[in-house]
């Protein structure tokens, strides 16, 4: 679609984290301009398909949201807070501890969208990962403040733009620093202007994010990954949250934060005196929003191999008879972008041994895939994105465990592109898949640009798979998937209908 409407420029050398505060407040209740509703429609879907991701992660029993649940459910209200309900309870607790597990939730099967930081037309492509992990946050804080539901779909939106355009601005990876970073920022901004906190007060949770809880990629390295890496976004949300508690009890952190020299901005990208590195673009009304450019994932797997993955239905469609007939394939080649390729197709994600890992091995994946379509093939089914669509139980300890994948991964060769596929990202996940076989001889797909769930692919045959994928996550976690959704449709609920938007019954799960 073609985006207009209004936007508020913060240049270079103001105080950008003044300026945040001022245009939060402005936004949610000085001065709300009108939104498009192909934006709030499409903060909607993002949403749902968060929620779908968390339910699945909490009803079969994923380690790091069941313990930060557990944790806080055992944790109730601090004075005077009317506290904030876990997935599947109605019990309230202290609102950063169920922000975090419920955060954690959405997080962990790593399948919600997805954002690259890209704005051509503003010449600001850095290009810095992030996704949809914060709605938590303007939910607990909805709550808490006693905000109905057209508020806190501002609050979603608000938090979606602030961390989506500083993605387009600052390349936080490029400094080992974890992208959650800019999601943290985001949230202690959304949480203490929802809570009536004064310029001053906003400014000063946004300079304790910045100064005090920076999360490193630390929780990247290593051969396998843990419980640190799908929990980052909710720890993070969890320190926001607690940042913006403490500015509006009074206490007074760092100002003008994004012009601080010792500052992880100016720090890493040194500027002139005055200035931070960027100047930061905020939509305003219409559907001037960086929620437009973000992506949807049509099952679990790290989006960087979503080019490698529509190249494979692609095949598929082309030559039927590919999917019945793996033992004829001789050879797989991969050509993929950087940072694609020393993200999903180091040597170590060859031999993956925890779901963490699986979902971030890009062989992993494409073996997966390889065996759904096979399988689906036998049943009489086309091999297309709903047949081999990845879901939890494949990234379960017998599947990553199982015979058939090493064999298909041996045929595997993943090699960087060059910079003929670097350039065209992060426009797009520029990917080609080559396929050697005994009957059908070379075959390829080509390059593939926007793939399925990619912001400028089909935007209708996306939501048809994401609406089934949210029916399949919930399936068996709840008793009426549709109750479910139309349970989720924010707009227009009241202050205690959002208190309680999470607190509905998940099977097999602690009630509280």
């Amino acid at each position: 679609m073609t985006v207009t409407g209004e936007t508020r420029l913060l240049p270079a050398d103001t105080n950008q984290a003044r300026g945040l505060a001022e245009h939060a407040i402005d936004f949610l209740f000085r001065d709300p301009r009108p939104v498009g509703r192909a934006t709030f429609g499409l903060l909607e879907r993002f949403h749902l398909d968060s929620v779908g991701c968390g339910v699945s992660a909490i009803a079969q029993g994923a380690n790091a949201p069941t313990v930060l649940r557990r944790e806080a459910l055992a944790t109730p209200p601090m004075a005077g807070s009317r506290g904030a309900v876990c997935f599947g309870s109605p019990r309230r607790c202290l609102v950063e501890r169920a922000v975090a597990a419920n955060a954690s939730a959405v997080r962990e099967w790593d399948s919600n969208g997805t954002n690259f930081g890209y704005d051509a037309a503003k010449g600001r492509t850095a290009g810095e990962f992030g996704h949809n992990d914060y709605y938590p946050v303007a939910v607990a804080a909805a709550g808490e403040a006693g905000l109905g539901g057209d508020a806190a779909l501002r609050l979603m939106l608000l938090i979606d733009e602030i961390r989506g355009r500083l993605a387009e601005v600052f390349a936080l990876r490029k400094y080992a620093i974890d992208h959650v970073h800019h999601g943290a920022v985001a949230s202690a901004v959304a949480f203490a202007t929802a809570l009536g906190g004064s310029a001053d007060q906003i400014e000063s949770a946004i300079g304790m994010v910045v100064a005090h809880y920076v999360p490193f990629r630390a929780i990247r390295a290593g051969h396998q990954l843990s419980d640190s890496k799908g929990a980052s976004a909710a720890l993070s949300s969890e320190v926001a949250v607690m940042a913006a508690r403490r500015a509006l009890a009074g206490f007074v952190g760092p100002q003008d934060v994004f012009r601080n020299p010792l500052a992880i901005y100016r720090r890493n990208e040194p500027c002139a005196e005055g200035r931070s590195p960027f100047d930061l673009e905020l939509g305003v009304g219409g559907d001037a929003f960086a929620i437009h450019s973000m992506h949807f994932k049509l099952g679990l797997y790290e989006h960087q191999s979503a080019g490698a993955l529509q190249s494979l239905v692609d095949l598929f469609a082309a030559h039927p008879t590919l999917a019945a007939d793996l033992d004829g394939i001789r050879t797989i080649t991969v050509r993929i972008y950087e940072p694609a390729y020393s993200i999903i197709a180091d040597p170590a994600k060859r031999t993956p041994q925890t779901r963490q890992s699986a979902d971030h091995s890009l062989p992993y994946i494409l073996a997966k895939t390889l065996l759904k379509a096979r399988a689906a093939s036998r049943s009489g089914a086309a091999a297309d994105w709903e047949s081999c669509m990845l879901l939890p139980d494949d990234y379960s300890e017998a599947a990553i465990r199982g015979t058939d994948i090493p064999a298909l991964i041996e045929k595997m060769s993943i090699v960087h592109g060059g910079r003929d596929y670097d350039d065209r990202y992060p426009e797009g996940i520029p990917t080609s898949v080559e396929i050697e076989h005994v009957a059908l001889g070379r075959i390829s797909a080509g390059l593939v640009t926007y793939p399925l769930g990619h912001a400028r692919a089909d935007v209708a045959r996306t939501a048809a798979v994401v609406d089934l994928k949210f029916d399949r996550l919930v399936a068996g976690a709840v008793a009426d998937p549709r109750a479910l959704r139309e349970r989720m449709r924010i707009g227009s609920k009241t202050p205690a209908e959002m208190a309680e938007l999470y607190a509905f019954p998940i099977h097999g799960c602690d009630p509280g």
